[in-house]
């Protein structure tokens, strides 16, 4: 190629300012015919900007309609006016200058760092490929070139892509759409807006920055809600944002963003979001703008927490017609219709606990962390393996006295149908008064203990001592008084407070050896920890949302352990059938002698013990507090040619299992679909009408901090003031009240 120059004269510089770009159209080439340079002389100052919404930009292309023609012509025969209008025609006619007055997007080929610059020996070539080339200062017509690239104000993360384009004659559908583009544009060229008009047949905007020139004016084609830009006036002189927010990043904004990625992963955190709208547009939010924007697309997604209140009569309906027999009921407050309460119990868990399950049962509660908090209180009973199997759900507006006297008394309705079994029923909690009250009230005859974990916790906060503790547990696990009394006069050698402490809670309410009711080995009620995989991710979704990920979760374990149980070939479960195959080890060394058909003396290396096979019972009280033979039973067992498995308790065979299970818990449709559904059910009129307003919104209990106590504050002794007036302490000179 022969010397193609573009040559600028000393004190003429190209300046580019930030987000501003240059773009080389497809199949174009840039190439100034032989002999023709372009130069701009030394007397004349020539500055070409090239700006992001230009009514005049630079661009390679086809011809346009204006070519030229701008204003007065200068010694070099190019006329400009307002920047700078260039129109050559070249000797060779496949190569063409032009400016375009469509106001084409600007894209620069090689992005253009922060605070670079280039050597003074520059020249622009670009070959039939569209490259960017430098060729060497010997070529060059004038002694010095200089090409000025205006400073970065700040590092941004993301290129200006193509959509960003806004030209005069574009087209939107509405005025929402015009607006949103505007704020697109805005957000990703780093300019800030500042509305002037916007009514629904007109919007006009200019630069936020003071002095800025940059404006924009749209309006709406007659007879169609289309919207046009008409005008864009001169380019941006503020060089962008300073900061690192930005007026038009709302919280819809932040929505819109992140919309794709919530619908995919729903867990994403706040703080996730922040960081990947940094990362795209290289801006900084609030965590509030992110939080909210959060919630608004999730609740677009599955509901909002006050829709879920709302919906509540015919959720229950709705859990009433799918599933027979369940029980599902809502309460409001009488004077202005506030959420209060919600009891469900599924059928099929109601079969499976009074048919199958040990009579066991655990409450426990864990806080909602959702809009409305509240309290989740949980009845769960355990399957013969040994795993929790809900039996029902409670949500209350907060966790008090009247709120436990009420769980309990729907828990007794529900298994008032089994009353023949109820004086054997055992039920495990925490201390809680309410919970005591409630049991006594509703449950007089049935076993009342409390979880040794809670008890635990509050021992360990008295006494630091991890032995002591340890033996604490130790007690708690004794079968026998003899056993039980040496493990606290253990620990009272250790500590005598100690000893005070746990004598001061009946034993009859938390140690295996006193207890007078059957836990089957189980202490402890944490169900909450036990379910800790999956319930507190639907602790904070709306009440409705909630129900349902715990019935999904339900239905979930009803069919894998109906399915897994299939397979089972034995006649007890897994873990009952490891607990007799270890007793009958153990079994093989001990001594069996016979004092009748149903009396037995066992002796081993641990001692002598007497088991009654008719009444199933052991002198280690092993049989009777488990419901498995003991090892002692198992020797007594095999000696008369008995089979061990008969003598279990039934809840431990796989048939009770499988019953257990048998039932199904059923999908709930939609709630599109509930209104059609309902349609000619005589309940669903009522329900429609009952109106459930969200809870009051409530404070944490505990005063609220003013001021933030610094960890180097705490403990220390505070300043005593001195009043230089009267010479006493405790005020200033300016409070002083003593008389003059």
């Amino acid at each position: 190629m022969a010397n193609h120059d573009l040559t600028l004269g000393k004190n003429h510089n190209l300046a580019l300012g930030q987000n501003q770009q240059l773009v080389i159209g497809h199949n174009r080439n840039l190439v100034l015919g032989q002999n023709h340079d372009l130069e701009l002389g030394q007397t004349h100052q020539h500055d070409v900007t090239l700006g992001q919404t230009h009514d005049h930009e630079l661009g390679l292309g086809h011809a346009h309609e204006h070519e030229m023609g701008l204003g007065k012509t200068n010694d070099h025969g190019y006329e400009h006016e307002n920047g700078l209008a260039m129109d050559q025609k070249p000797k060779n006619d496949r190569h063409e200058l032009a400016l375009s007055e469509q106001n084409q997007e600007l894209a620069i080929a090689e992005a253009v760092t922060e605070n670079q610059e280039l050597d003074d020996n520059l020249e622009l070539a670009v070959d039939k490929n569209h490259e960017m080339g430098i060729e060497p200062a010997e070529e060059m017509n004038v002694q010095e070139t200089e090409l000025v690239v205006t400073p970065v104000i700040q590092q941004r993360t993301l290129a200006v892509a193509a959509n960003y384009e806004l030209h005069v004659g574009q087209e939107f559908p509405d005025v929402k759409s015009c607006r949103r583009a505007l704020r697109d544009t805005a957000i990703a060229l780093h300019f800030e807006m500042q509305t002037i008009k916007s009514d629904k047949t007109r919007f006009t905007a200019k630069c936020a920055t003071e002095g800025c020139p940059w404006r924009i004016h749209a309006a709406k084609l007659p007879g169609v809600p289309t919207f046009t830009i008409r005008t864009i006036h001169e380019a941006h002189t503020c060089g962008g944002i300073a900061h690192l927010g930005h007026q038009q990043a709302s919280v819809q904004w932040v929505a819109n963003s992140v919309e794709q990625r919530l619908k995919e992963n729903p867990n994403c955190k706040p703080k996730e979001i922040l960081e990947e709208i940094h990362r795209v547009h290289g801006i900084t939010l609030s965590y509030k703008q992110a939080w909210r924007g959060k919630e608004r697309i999730m609740a677009a997604m599955r509901g909002s927490f006050e829709e879920g209140y709302r919906l509540l009569p015919q959720y229950c309906e709705q859990v009433k017609r799918t599933n027979p027999g369940s029980i599902a009921s809502v309460y409001g407050n009488p004077t202005d219709n506030c959420f209060q309460r919600l009891f469900i119990s599924f059928q099929a868990s109601i079969y499976g606990f009074l048919n199958g399950c040990r009579l066991l049962l655990g409450l426990d509660r864990t806080f909602l962390k959702s809009k409305y908090l509240g309290t989740l209180l949980l009845a769960t009973g355990f399957d013969g393996d040994g795993s929790l199997f809900p039996l029902a759900f409670g949500v209350v507006d907060e966790e008090n006295n009247d709120n436990w006297m009420w769980f309990l008394s729907e828990l007794h309705n529900l298994l008032e149908v089994n009353t023949e079994n109820m004086p054997r029923l055992t039920i495990l909690s925490d201390r809680q008064n309410g919970i005591v009250d409630g049991v006594e009230a509703n449950f007089p005859t049935a076993f009342h203990g409390f979880c040794v974990r809670h008890l635990s916790d509050s021992f360990r906060k008295e006494f630091n001592n991890t032995m002591l503790v340890n033996l604490f547990w130790e007690a708690a696990h004794s079968l026998t008084v003899i056993e039980f009394e040496a493990k606290v006069l253990e620990i009272e050698e250790m500590s005598p407070d100690a000893a005070y402490w746990i004598r001061r809670v009946p034993p009859r309410l938390w140690a295996t050896a006193y207890f007078e009711g059957t836990r089957f080995g189980h202490l402890t009620a944490n169900i909450v920890e036990s379910l800790n995989s999956w319930l507190p991710e639907a602790s904070g979704l709306p009440i409705i949302q909630m129900m349902e990920c715990i019935r999904r979760q339900l239905m979930t374990w009803f069919n894998e352990r109906r399915e897994t149980s299939m397979q089972w070939t034995s006649i007890l479960v897994p873990a009952a059938e490891r607990c007799v195959a270890e007793a009958v080890e153990r079994a093989r060394t001990y001594q069996v002698l016979r004092a009748n058909e149903a009396e037995f003396e066992v002796i081993s290396h641990e001692g002598t013990n007497i088991v009654d096979i008719r009444n199933r019972c052991c002198l280690c009280r092993g049989w009777q507090l488990y419901g498995l033979p003991c090892a002692h039973a198992v020797a007594a067992l095999i000696s008369c040619r008995q089979n061990v498995h008969r003598f279990t308790e039934i809840c431990f065979t796989i048939a009770t299992y499988r019953k257990t299970y048998s039932q199904t818990i059923h999908p709930i449709p939609d709630k599109t679909l509930w209104n059609e559904l309902s349609e000619g059910d005589p309940n669903a009129s009522k329900a429609d009408e009952v109106v459930i307003n969200p809870p009051k919104l409530r404070r944490p209990p505990g005063r609220l901090r003013k001021k933030r106590v610094r960890a180097e504050d705490r403990g220390r002794v505070k300043r005593v003031v001195h009043c230089s007036r009267c010479n006493q302490t405790g005020h200033f000179r300016t409070t002083c009240a003593a008389p003059i």
